[in-house]
C-alpha cells in the first residue's frame, strides 16, 4: 500500500522539474513555428527534444530518453539543421507561400491533431490497459521485448528509416554541390575585363576599418569617414547582415587623435621646461 502511495504521489523537487521545464518545453515549441528564421526554429526544436529526454529519464525510462537524445536530437535533428544551413534556407524563403491556403490548413491540422492527443490522454488516464504486463515481461522485460520488436517484427521499417537519413544527407550533399558549367577565369583574364568595362579598373577593397576588422560584414570606411559600399558583397547587404561601425570607428579615432595632441603638447612643454 505505501509503496502504491508513495508511486502515486510527486514530490517537490519533481514538481518544480516538471513545471520548469514544462515551461520551457512549451516555450521552445512555440518558438519553433514562430521563429522567421528556420536555423533558429531548429534549435528551438532541438532543446524541446532535450527537455522531453530529461522527462524520460527522470520517469525511470532510460531507454526512451537514451533514443531521444540520441536518435531525434542527435540524428535527425542535426541532420535537419545541417540541410538547412548547407542548402542556404532563408527568412525570406521561409515565409513565401507557395500552396494558397497552405497555413489555414496547417491550422487546422494542428488543432485536429491537438483534439486527438487530448482525447488520447484522456482516454489512457481514465481506462486500466489489460496484457501490459504480461507483454512487458514476455521476453524478460521492456527493454528486451521492444528489442525483439524492433529486429525481428519492424527490422523493414526500422530498415526504411535508416535509408531515408541517408538519401536526406545525400540530397543534401547534392543540392549544395554546383557543377561548374564554364571554365573559371584567370586573375589575368577578370584584370583584362575590369579594363575593359572601365567601371572598376582595380581589385574590390577589402573589408575591415583601419586593419581593425577584418570581417566580412564591416564595411570600409573611406577618408572623409563614410562606409565604403564595394567592401561588402551585395548577398550580404541584401540580407541586412552588415555591421555599421562607421561611427563608432570616428568616436575612436578622434579619441586617438585627442589623445595623441595631449601627448604632444605635454612634451613640448617638458622640452620647452627642459631649455
Amino acid at each position: 500500500m505505501s509503496a502504491a502511495l508513495a508511486a502515486a504521489t510527486t514530490s517537490t523537487g519533481e514538481a518544480f522539474q516538471f513545471w520548469v521545464l514544462g515551461t520551457v518545453a512549451v516555450i521552445g515549441a512555440l518558438c519553433t513555428i514562430l521563429m522567421r528564421k528556420a536555423v533558429h526554429s531548429a534549435l528551438c526544436l532541438a532543446g524541446t527534444m532535450i527537455i522531453l529526454a530529461v522527462f524520460y529519464l527522470a520517469n525511470g525510462a532510460y531507454f526512451l530518453g537514451i533514443v531521444q537524445i540520441v536518435v531525434y536530437t542527435g540524428a535527425i535533428m542535426m541532420l535537419f539543421l545541417f540541410v538547412v544551413m548547407l542548402v542556404g534556407v532563408t527568412a525570406a524563403d521561409s515565409l513565401t507561400e507557395t500552396i494558397k491556403g497552405q497555413r489555414w490548413w496547417a491550422a487546422v491540422c494542428g488543432l485536429g491533431f491537438g483534439i486527438l492527443l487530448c482525447a488520447g490522454i484522456g482516454n489512457a488516464s481514465l481506462k486500466e490497459f489489460t496484457g501490459l504486463g504480461a507483454a512487458n515481461s514476455a521476453q524478460g522485460g521492456n527493454v528486451e521485448g521492444l528489442a525483439a520488436l524492433v529486429f525481428t517484427k519492424y527490422v523493414f521499417a526500422f530498415e526504411i528509416t535508416g535509408a531515408l537519413l541517408i538519401t536526406a544527407a545525400v540530397g543534401a550533399m547534392v543540392l549544395t554541390h554546383r557543377e561548374r558549367t564554364e571554365k573559371a577565369r584567370t586573375q589575368r583574364e577578370l584584370s583584362e575585363q575590369r579594363v575593359r568595362r572601365g567601371t572598376q579598373v582595380p581589385p574590390l577593397p577589402a573589408p575591415g576599418v583601419y586593419a581593425r576588422h577584418n570581417a566580412v560584414d564591416v564595411a570600409g570606411l573611406l577618408p572623409d569617414g563614410t562606409p565604403a559600399e564595394l567592401t561588402v558583397m551585395q548577398t550580404l547587404r541584401k540580407r541586412g547582415q552588415v555591421r555599421d561601425v562607421s561611427q563608432e570607428a570616428l568616436a575612436d579615432l578622434k579619441a586617438l587623435e585627442q589623445r595623441a595632441a595631449e601627448r604632444l603638447g605635454r612634451d613640448r612643454d617638458e622640452e620647452e621646461a627642459a631649455r
